[in-house]
């Protein structure tokens, strides 16, 4: 038996901070939530975990580690709070990260935007130096020149340096030098070089992911700091652990390096608990819901494995329309942003149509009917005038909605505008949602070359169960399984990944001619960077996953396969069997190269008992109370989740509660709980 028993998972998100507290000698889990505290947000998570402790008896020195997922890093380059950057790369090419690849994120708006750069263009300088495309020395590194401009960095105010030098993905010995200088001229800046983050090809790509990783990085050290400094003084002194957006974990030191690894964080907690949830009720094709506080993402996982990419786009000037953020060339779970939250706002546009989001009102000042300041209309006033919400048992009684204020934000805003009442209004909000969601996740699914109507949703956030089944019709799903817990999933999600990191490598080759011992002795390094990190962790049980990106010769994007063997011919046909599932087709005489290589090092993932009944018989029925299906209100059973029993049947229209969220049973549907608690919803 364990002598640490509990573990702690955490997610900030940007309305509320969820926590799971599990007990690993009977799988028993406890669930908690507080508003996040956007201003300190390790004040959320210490109050929380204190909070959670006390209620359950568990004293801190019973828990061997927490875990933790976090939308700083993301929000810190949202919403510009990171340090004054200096940028430095080779002379003649520190506009790259203006210039970008010159591609239009809309053709044919004249006025388009695009995000200022992180790093002003007196903080981007050039330095002489240049490699060949071999990687080769052409010009060696003034190193005069480097020592003049990185003091003229420090004294323009930067606090970190990113260095991205051309081709430096092949040979690293300039950036390396660099910042060999940087360290003599100005031991205080925060140093980040391209070579030891992402050695991959495409400038543009590689350098905005380094400059965003130095801009946030004193920021994510100075939290790190705080939140380890506020644990272990209270009583919590095992390690804390992060969950990195492409569903791993790292211990923090290995984090606060590589922040920029953290930017899907949470998501990724949730799409892992899908995956996990999925599997207990034997659904091996998934699209995960997450629609929490602020947004609604929408994730695809095949035979049990989530889809994952290392393109990402953070910043966004238009928040849905792809091209207008910054690129990142990091390892991500693949989702995508498919609409609002429970805290986006709702309003009429100049066109007369009800628009919501892409502001939120998050936690503070919160929906109108949290009573906390706020005076504009969201989703969760929508939902709440609806019926879907009870005002006085949400988050298990901890915070009364107000309904008139619901209203009468409603009412002034959507309603009056368009000559339509409070509860009209609020029905037209719920439905713009959902529609949008829906219609992005078909389309999603499209580009993926899936058919969207043989997946089984997961609806996980605290929003996600009460919009779920309404989407799920119109995407004409067959079945939902909706977990117990589902606020809090993401957090539970953290409890159930392993210790993992992807390196990445650039090799740039065609396959006919591939330096094959070149690559073994690459791959081996990379295996044993992984080893090592992972070991660090406690982790002896290791597996290994070799990735490649190839593509043919002469195109601009890549494919990525995972591959066994390291002989030509596996490697072609890795290639084309991957290609022909996402093209259908194949071009046989083309020749095929190789761009780069990702080895993914693991440890095993951890096995949770998901919940169980808890002894009591009491029944689930609490009463009825109105809600609002399409032309007016109907009774809809009301019942408490936590009475529910494997083997028992509900018929729509019924609102299931728990602390962290209602499911919404639409009339016509039934719902059935399986061994592991799951509703398992089938439409009429």
């Amino acid at each position: 038996m364990p002598q640490k028993p509990w573990l702690i998972g955490v997610d900030i998100g940007g309305t509320f901070t969820d926590f799971v507290l599990l007990d690993t000698r009977d799988g028993r889990l406890l669930n908690g939530k507080v508003l996040t505290t956007p201003h300190a947000p390790e004040q959320a998570v210490l109050n929380g975990i204190a909070g959670l402790l006390a209620q359950h008896g568990v004293a801190p020195e019973q828990v061997r580690h927490v875990i933790h997922g976090t939308t700083l890093v993301a929000n810190a380059l949202i919403e510009r709070r990171g340090v004054p950057t200096g940028f430095l790369t080779t002379e003649g090419f520190r506009d790259v990260p203006e210039i970008g690849t010159e591609l239009r994120h809309d053709t044919y708006d004249l006025f388009m935007r695009r995000p200022d750069p992180l790093v002003p263009r007196r903080l981007r300088l050039g330095v002489p130096e240049r490699l060949r495309a071999d990687g080769a020395v052409l010009v060696p590194l003034d190193e005069d020149v480097a020592r003049e401009k990185i003091r003229a960095l420090r004294h323009g105010g930067a606090q970190a340096l990113a260095i991205c030098l051309l081709h430096a993905f092949l040979n690293p010995v300039h950036e390396q030098r660099l910042a060999e200088i940087a360290r003599q001229e100005a031991p205080e800046l925060t140093l980040c070089l391209s070579s030891d983050l992402v050695p991959e090809i495409g400038e543009y790509e590689r350098g905005t992911t380094t400059i965003c990783n130095a801009y946030v990085q004193p920021v994510f050290e100075r939290y790190l700091a705080r939140l380890g400094d506020g644990l272990r003084g209270a009583g919590l002194t095992g390690p804390l652990f992060l969950m990195l957006s492409d569903g791993g974990t790292v211990r923090e030191d290995v984090a606060a390096r590589n922040p920029i690894r953290l930017v899907q964080s949470g998501p990724a907690g949730g799409v892992q608990a899908a995956r996990v949830i999925g599997e207990s009720a034997g659904a091996a094709d998934i699209l995960c819901f997450d629609m929490g506080g602020t947004t609604a993402k929408a994730a695809l996982i095949d035979d049990g494995e989530p889809q994952r990419s290392l393109d990402f786009e953070v910043s966004r000037v238009d928040r849905f329309r792809k091209g207008s953020g910054f690129p990142l060339k990091v390892p991500v779970i693949e989702m995508i942003e498919i609409g609002a939250g429970g805290g986006s706002i709702a309003r009429v546009d100049r066109l007369g149509l009800i628009r919501v989001g892409p502001d939120s009102a998050s936690s503070d000042p919160g929906p109108a009917c949290y009573g906390l300041g706020g005076t504009l209309p969201t989703v969760t006033d929508a939902d709440l005038l609806l019926g879907y919400l009870a005002p006085d048992s949400f988050l298990g009684g901890d915070m009364r909605l107000d309904v008139a204020a619901a209203e009468r934000a409603i009412a002034t805003h959507i309603g009056t505008p368009l000559g339509l009442s409070a509860l009209e209004a609020a029905w037209a909000v719920h439905e713009t949602v959902n529609q949008s969601m829906a219609q992005a996740a078909a389309v999603h699914a499209l580009e993926k070359a899936r058919r969207i109507e043989g997946y089984t949703m997961v609806p996980i956030g605290g929003a996600g169960p009460v919009h779920a089944c309404a989407i799920a019709m119109k995407l004409g799903l067959p079945k939902l399984v909706s977990p117990p817990g589902a606020g809090v999933a993401s957090a539970f999600g953290f409890l159930a990944a392993p210790i993992s990191f992807a390196h990445l490598r650039a090799m740039v080759a065609p396959l006919a001619t591939l330096d094959l011992d070149r690559l073994r002795a690459m791959l081996a390094e990379m295996e044993a960077e992984g080893r090592a990190m992972v070991a660090e962790a406690g982790v002896t049980d290791i597996t290994i996953r070799r990735i490649a990106a190839m593509r043919y010769a002469g195109q601009g994007y890549q494919v990525e396969a995972e591959v066994a063997s390291l002989d030509r011919d596996a490697l072609r046909q890795a290639f084309e069997a991957e290609y022909r599932r996402l093209y259908g087709r194949t071009e046989p005489g083309l020749p095929v190269e190789t761009v780069g290589w990702r080895v993914i090092v693991a440890g095993p993932t951890p096995k949770l008992e998901l919940a169980r009944p808890r002894d009591s018989a009491a029944p689930s029925l609490k009463g009825t109370r109105p809600a609002w299906f399409g032309t007016g209100f109907v009774q809809a059973a009301v019942h408490d989740r936590t009475a529910l029993r494997p083997g028992d049947t509900l018929a729509g229209p019924a609102l299931v509660e728990e602390r962290e969220s209602t499911l919404v049973l639409p009339p016509g549907s039934r719902a059935t709980v399986d061994a592991a608690l799951n509703l398992v919803v089938e439409f009429g």
